[in-house]
């Protein structure tokens, strides 16, 4: 959930991200316990300047949800109003438009979250300049 975080945050219109994890049986579930919750990530942003579709095609573009996942790294969408479920089940069908593969996006209404710990919140960033280069 870092790249995304990351890579929305870059978004204009959108306000925030927050990595955190969801669903599963355990509250308050942490990276050390997950168990059987989903590493998931909240996109905060503003619709007069993002729209839904947009921030959607944003995770096709960064996602390819081609391979089944445990519950921990499940591709995953969860929606909070039925528009958004309509526009996040488009989105997924044009995934699989082709027929060439099986796409494996559960699509589910939104949940408890809980954020994740602050070494997760911005953990790309805090690394940056942190490694040594690479030849």
């Amino acid at each position: 959930f870092w790249h995304p975080q990351r890579d929305f945050k870059r978004l204009e219109g959108v306000v925030d991200v927050i990595v955190g994890y969801t669903g599963g049986q355990k509250k308050n579930p942490t990276y050390q316990n997950i168990m059987d919750a989903t590493e998931a990530f909240i996109v905060e942003f503003d619709p007069s300047v993002i729209s839904y579709e947009e921030i959607l095609n944003e995770w096709a573009a960064q996602h390819a949800p081609f391979y089944p996942s445990k519950c921990q790294y499940r591709s995953a969408i969860f929606y909070c109003s039925e528009e958004q479920q309509s526009a996040a089940q488009k989105k997924i069908e044009e995934l699989g438009k082709d027929g060439q593969r099986s796409v494996y996006v559960d699509l589910e209404p939104v949940s408890a979250f809980y954020r994740g710990e602050e070494y997760h919140q911005d953990f790309l960033d805090k690394q940056a300049g942190a490694r040594a280069p690479m030849f």
